[in-house]
Protein backbone atom coordinates (compact mmCIF):
# COMPACT_ATOMS: atom_id res chain seq x y z
CA UNK A 1 0.00 0.00 0.00
CA UNK A 2 1.15 3.67 -0.72
CA UNK A 3 2.18 6.02 1.83
CA UNK A 4 -1.00 7.35 2.21
CA UNK A 5 -1.64 10.44 4.58
CA UNK A 6 -4.62 8.86 5.80
CA UNK A 7 -4.27 5.32 7.11
CA UNK A 8 -7.71 4.32 7.32
CA UNK A 9 -10.93 3.68 4.75
CA UNK A 10 -11.14 7.49 3.45
CA UNK A 11 -14.74 8.97 3.63
CA UNK A 12 -16.39 12.25 2.68
CA UNK A 13 -16.02 13.98 5.73
CA UNK A 14 -12.56 12.65 5.84
CA UNK A 15 -12.19 14.60 2.78
CA UNK A 16 -13.88 17.42 4.33
CA UNK A 17 -11.51 17.85 6.47
CA UNK A 18 -8.41 17.99 4.31
CA UNK A 19 -9.37 21.51 3.12
CA UNK A 20 -6.01 23.43 3.01
CA UNK A 21 -4.18 20.38 4.82
CA UNK A 22 -2.31 17.72 2.74
CA UNK A 23 -3.02 17.73 -0.57
CA UNK A 24 -5.97 15.22 -1.66
CA UNK A 25 -4.68 12.68 -4.12
CA UNK A 26 -7.46 11.34 -6.85
CA UNK A 27 -7.04 9.04 -9.88
CA UNK A 28 -9.70 7.60 -11.84
CA UNK A 29 -10.17 4.00 -12.25
CA UNK A 30 -12.54 1.55 -14.53
CA UNK A 31 -12.15 -1.85 -13.32
CA UNK A 32 -10.49 -3.84 -10.68
CA UNK A 33 -6.82 -4.19 -11.59
CA UNK A 34 -6.25 -0.61 -12.55
CA UNK A 35 -8.36 -0.09 -9.08
CA UNK A 36 -5.67 -2.15 -7.23
CA UNK A 37 -2.88 0.03 -8.97
CA UNK A 38 -4.24 2.99 -8.02
CA UNK A 39 -5.14 1.97 -3.98
CA UNK A 40 -1.79 0.26 -3.45
CA UNK A 41 -0.15 3.53 -4.96
CA UNK A 42 -1.77 5.67 -1.96
CA UNK A 43 -4.98 7.37 -3.90
CA UNK A 44 -7.44 8.81 -1.32
CA UNK A 45 -10.08 9.17 -3.73
CA UNK A 46 -11.25 6.71 -7.05
CA UNK A 47 -12.94 8.41 -9.36
CA UNK A 48 -15.36 6.27 -11.05
CA UNK A 49 -15.28 8.98 -14.18
CA UNK A 50 -17.64 8.50 -17.18
CA UNK A 51 -14.34 9.27 -19.15
CA UNK A 52 -14.29 5.42 -19.00
CA UNK A 53 -16.71 6.16 -22.35
CA UNK A 54 -13.28 7.71 -23.94
CA UNK A 55 -10.29 5.75 -22.69
CA UNK A 56 -12.00 2.62 -22.15
CA UNK A 57 -14.95 2.36 -24.66
CA UNK A 58 -13.47 4.28 -27.38
CA UNK A 59 -16.39 6.85 -27.54
CA UNK A 60 -15.78 10.43 -28.81
CA UNK A 61 -17.18 11.69 -26.00
CA UNK A 62 -18.63 10.79 -22.15
CA UNK A 63 -22.33 11.17 -23.70
CA UNK A 64 -22.18 7.62 -25.02
CA UNK A 65 -22.16 5.95 -21.34
CA UNK A 66 -25.41 5.66 -19.26
CA UNK A 67 -26.10 4.64 -16.10
CA UNK A 68 -25.91 0.81 -15.94
CA UNK A 69 -22.13 1.31 -17.80
CA UNK A 70 -21.33 3.23 -14.86
CA UNK A 71 -22.86 0.88 -11.85
CA UNK A 72 -21.26 -1.99 -14.10
CA UNK A 73 -17.33 -0.08 -13.70
CA UNK A 74 -18.05 1.03 -10.47
CA UNK A 75 -18.78 -2.48 -8.78
CA UNK A 76 -15.52 -3.94 -10.36
CA UNK A 77 -13.73 -0.94 -8.87
CA UNK A 78 -15.67 -1.36 -5.41
CA UNK A 79 -14.79 -5.13 -5.18
CA UNK A 80 -11.29 -3.95 -4.69
CA UNK A 81 -12.31 -2.59 -1.27
CA UNK A 82 -10.26 -0.25 -1.23
CA UNK A 83 -9.04 2.39 1.72
CA UNK A 84 -9.44 5.00 -1.12
CA UNK A 85 -13.45 6.61 -1.67
CA UNK A 86 -15.08 4.76 -4.70
CA UNK A 87 -16.59 7.97 -6.03
CA UNK A 88 -18.98 7.43 -8.95
CA UNK A 89 -20.10 9.95 -11.47
CA UNK A 90 -22.95 10.23 -12.78
CA UNK A 91 -23.46 10.23 -16.13
CA UNK A 92 -25.43 12.38 -18.71
CA UNK A 93 -29.01 12.12 -18.25
CA UNK A 94 -29.19 10.15 -14.63
CA UNK A 95 -29.85 13.72 -12.82
CA UNK A 96 -31.28 15.64 -15.51
CA UNK A 97 -34.61 15.18 -16.06
CA UNK A 98 -35.80 15.44 -12.74
CA UNK A 99 -34.65 15.62 -8.56
CA UNK A 100 -36.76 12.10 -7.94
CA UNK A 101 -34.78 10.52 -10.73
CA UNK A 102 -31.71 11.79 -10.22
CA UNK A 103 -31.99 10.35 -6.36
CA UNK A 104 -33.19 6.85 -7.42
CA UNK A 105 -30.02 6.63 -10.10
CA UNK A 106 -27.14 7.97 -7.23
CA UNK A 107 -29.29 5.24 -5.06
CA UNK A 108 -28.39 2.08 -7.67
CA UNK A 109 -24.59 3.88 -8.09
CA UNK A 110 -24.34 3.40 -4.38
CA UNK A 111 -26.43 -0.23 -4.13
CA UNK A 112 -25.64 -2.07 -7.12
CA UNK A 113 -22.22 -0.02 -7.97
CA UNK A 114 -20.96 0.11 -4.59
CA UNK A 115 -19.99 3.97 -4.93
CA UNK A 116 -19.66 5.36 -0.98
CA UNK A 117 -20.60 8.99 -3.02
CA UNK A 118 -21.54 10.24 -6.59
CA UNK A 119 -19.79 13.70 -8.69
CA UNK A 120 -22.56 15.95 -10.47
CA UNK A 121 -21.38 18.14 -13.51
CA UNK A 122 -22.97 21.79 -12.81
CA UNK A 123 -23.23 24.84 -10.88
CA UNK A 124 -26.52 26.27 -9.58
CA UNK A 125 -29.11 25.02 -11.47
CA UNK A 126 -28.19 21.48 -9.97
CA UNK A 127 -28.69 22.44 -7.01
CA UNK A 128 -32.19 20.76 -6.15
CA UNK A 129 -30.92 17.81 -7.68
CA UNK A 130 -27.70 18.22 -5.87
CA UNK A 131 -29.99 18.82 -2.49
CA UNK A 132 -32.01 16.01 -3.05
CA UNK A 133 -29.15 13.39 -3.32
CA UNK A 134 -27.57 14.59 0.03
CA UNK A 135 -30.95 14.35 1.75
CA UNK A 136 -31.08 10.48 0.45
CA UNK A 137 -27.62 10.48 3.05
CA UNK A 138 -25.13 10.10 -0.63
CA UNK A 139 -22.33 12.53 -0.29
CA UNK A 140 -21.55 14.39 -3.25
CA UNK A 141 -18.80 15.60 -5.08
CA UNK A 142 -19.34 19.51 -7.26
CA UNK A 143 -18.09 19.73 -11.01
CA UNK A 144 -18.03 23.04 -12.54
CA UNK A 145 -15.68 24.88 -15.27
CA UNK A 146 -14.78 22.57 -18.41
CA UNK A 147 -17.78 20.11 -17.92
CA UNK A 148 -17.77 17.27 -20.67
CA UNK A 149 -21.43 16.31 -20.72
CA UNK A 150 -21.69 20.04 -21.70
CA UNK A 151 -19.70 19.64 -24.51
CA UNK A 152 -22.10 20.76 -27.50
CA UNK A 153 -23.08 24.00 -25.06
CA UNK A 154 -20.39 24.81 -24.83
CA UNK A 155 -19.01 24.43 -28.24
CA UNK A 156 -16.32 21.90 -27.55
CA UNK A 157 -13.83 21.00 -24.81
CA UNK A 158 -12.92 24.80 -24.03
CA UNK A 159 -11.35 26.59 -20.99
CA UNK A 160 -13.83 28.21 -18.75
CA UNK A 161 -13.54 31.46 -17.05
CA UNK A 162 -11.36 33.41 -18.86
CA UNK A 163 -13.70 36.05 -19.47
CA UNK A 164 -14.63 38.08 -16.21
CA UNK A 165 -18.59 37.38 -16.11
CA UNK A 166 -18.23 33.58 -16.90
CA UNK A 167 -15.46 33.72 -13.95
CA UNK A 168 -17.77 35.68 -11.32
CA UNK A 169 -20.46 33.07 -12.46
CA UNK A 170 -18.16 29.96 -11.82
CA UNK A 171 -17.31 32.02 -8.31
CA UNK A 172 -21.08 32.06 -7.60
CA UNK A 173 -21.57 28.42 -8.71
CA UNK A 174 -18.73 27.15 -6.24
CA UNK A 175 -20.19 29.16 -3.07
CA UNK A 176 -23.61 28.06 -3.89
CA UNK A 177 -22.52 24.37 -3.76
CA UNK A 178 -20.60 25.20 -1.29
CA UNK A 179 -23.31 26.15 0.77
CA UNK A 180 -25.63 23.08 0.08
CA UNK A 181 -23.02 20.71 1.44
CA UNK A 182 -20.99 19.29 -1.51
CA UNK A 183 -17.82 17.58 0.19
CA UNK A 184 -15.33 18.53 -2.58
CA UNK A 185 -15.85 20.15 -5.81
CA UNK A 186 -13.89 19.42 -9.32
CA UNK A 187 -12.16 22.67 -10.89
CA UNK A 188 -11.32 21.47 -14.58
CA UNK A 189 -10.43 23.81 -17.18
CA UNK A 190 -10.32 27.21 -15.52
CA UNK A 191 -7.49 29.94 -14.98
CA UNK A 192 -5.00 28.98 -12.42
CA UNK A 193 -6.29 32.42 -10.54
CA UNK A 194 -9.96 31.89 -10.66
CA UNK A 195 -9.40 28.37 -9.14
CA UNK A 196 -7.26 29.97 -6.33
CA UNK A 197 -10.51 32.78 -5.82
CA UNK A 198 -12.74 29.65 -5.55
CA UNK A 199 -10.44 27.58 -3.07
CA UNK A 200 -9.85 30.69 -0.94
CA UNK A 201 -13.78 31.40 -1.49
CA UNK A 202 -15.19 28.15 -0.08
CA UNK A 203 -15.01 25.84 2.71
CA UNK A 204 -14.85 22.69 0.29
CA UNK A 205 -11.58 21.07 -0.99
CA UNK A 206 -11.38 21.87 -4.26
CA UNK A 207 -9.67 18.83 -6.87
CA UNK A 208 -8.09 20.63 -9.81
CA UNK A 209 -7.81 19.28 -13.60
CA UNK A 210 -6.31 21.68 -15.36
CA UNK A 211 -6.58 24.38 -13.20
CA UNK A 212 -3.58 25.19 -11.76
CA UNK A 213 -1.62 24.42 -8.16
CA UNK A 214 -3.49 26.43 -5.54
CA UNK A 215 -6.05 23.88 -5.52
CA UNK A 216 -6.30 21.36 -2.37
CA UNK A 217 -5.73 18.40 -4.85
CA UNK A 218 -5.55 17.18 -8.22
CA UNK A 219 -6.87 14.26 -10.43
CA UNK A 220 -5.71 13.20 -13.30
CA UNK A 221 -6.78 9.88 -16.08
CA UNK A 222 -5.03 6.93 -15.11
CA UNK A 223 -4.74 5.65 -18.80
CA UNK A 224 -3.43 9.50 -19.56
CA UNK A 225 -1.28 9.46 -16.57
CA UNK A 226 0.40 5.71 -17.05
CA UNK A 227 0.79 6.37 -20.96
CA UNK A 228 -2.37 3.61 -22.27
CA UNK A 229 -2.86 5.23 -25.11
CA UNK A 230 -1.82 7.18 -27.75
CA UNK A 231 -4.30 9.91 -28.46
CA UNK A 232 -4.03 13.30 -27.95
CA UNK A 233 -3.23 14.67 -23.81
CA UNK A 234 -4.50 17.75 -22.70
CA UNK A 235 -2.40 20.54 -21.80
CA UNK A 236 -2.82 19.77 -18.19
CA UNK A 237 -1.31 15.56 -18.39
CA UNK A 238 1.65 15.19 -17.46
CA UNK A 239 2.58 11.26 -18.65
CA UNK A 240 5.01 9.77 -16.20
CA UNK A 241 4.92 6.06 -18.28
CA UNK A 242 4.45 4.86 -21.42
CA UNK A 243 2.75 1.41 -20.61
CA UNK A 244 1.55 1.17 -23.98
CA UNK A 245 4.52 0.81 -25.63
CA UNK A 246 5.91 -1.21 -22.99
CA UNK A 247 2.94 -3.82 -23.13
CA UNK A 248 3.38 -3.73 -27.13
CA UNK A 249 7.10 -4.70 -26.68
CA UNK A 250 5.98 -7.75 -23.85
CA UNK A 251 3.39 -8.73 -26.75
CA UNK A 252 5.80 -8.85 -29.46
CA UNK A 253 8.44 -10.72 -27.65
CA UNK A 254 5.57 -12.89 -26.74
CA UNK A 255 4.73 -13.65 -30.43
CA UNK A 256 8.48 -14.34 -31.15
CA UNK A 257 8.80 -17.03 -29.10
CA UNK A 258 5.86 -18.71 -30.11
CA UNK A 259 7.13 -18.45 -33.53
CA UNK A 260 10.87 -19.70 -32.82
CA UNK A 261 9.27 -22.48 -31.14
CA UNK A 262 10.57 -21.24 -27.76
CA UNK A 263 7.33 -20.98 -25.75
CA UNK A 264 6.26 -22.73 -23.65
CA UNK A 265 9.29 -24.14 -22.72
CA UNK A 266 10.02 -27.40 -20.21
CA UNK A 267 9.71 -25.09 -17.05
CA UNK A 268 6.39 -23.70 -18.85
CA UNK A 269 4.73 -27.31 -19.69
CA UNK A 270 3.50 -30.35 -17.49
CA UNK A 271 4.40 -33.81 -17.47
CA UNK A 272 3.70 -36.80 -16.81
CA UNK A 273 5.04 -40.05 -14.93
CA UNK A 274 7.16 -42.63 -16.88
CA UNK A 275 4.99 -45.52 -16.23
CA UNK A 276 1.93 -43.19 -17.22
CA UNK A 277 3.51 -42.31 -20.09
CA UNK A 278 5.01 -45.72 -21.39
CA UNK A 279 1.44 -47.11 -20.82
CA UNK A 280 -0.30 -44.52 -23.05
CA UNK A 281 2.02 -45.15 -25.67
CA UNK A 282 2.04 -48.96 -25.71
CA UNK A 283 -1.44 -48.98 -26.06
CA UNK A 284 -2.74 -50.20 -29.70
CA UNK A 285 -4.24 -47.43 -31.83
CA UNK A 286 -8.43 -47.78 -31.08
CA UNK A 287 -9.71 -46.24 -34.22
CA UNK A 288 -12.88 -44.22 -34.84
CA UNK A 289 -14.88 -45.20 -31.93
CA UNK A 290 -17.89 -43.78 -34.62
CA UNK A 291 -16.55 -46.43 -36.66
CA UNK A 292 -19.27 -49.27 -35.58
CA UNK A 293 -21.74 -47.12 -36.45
Amino acid sequence: MGDSTLNQKVTAPAILARKGGPKIRMITAYDYPSAVIADRAGADVILVGDSLSNVVLGNEDTLAVDLDVMIHHTAAVARVRPNAMVLGDMPWMSYHVSAPDAVTNAGRLVREGGAEAVKVEGGRKRLNVIEGILDAEIPVAGHLGLTPQSVHSMGGYRVQGKATQQARDLIRDAVALDDVGVFCIVLEGVPTLLAEIITKEISAPTIGIGAGIHTDGQVLVFHDVLGLHDGHLPKFVRQYANLQETAVAALQDFFSDIEKGEFPNDDESYSMTEEAARALLSEEPQGDPFDAF
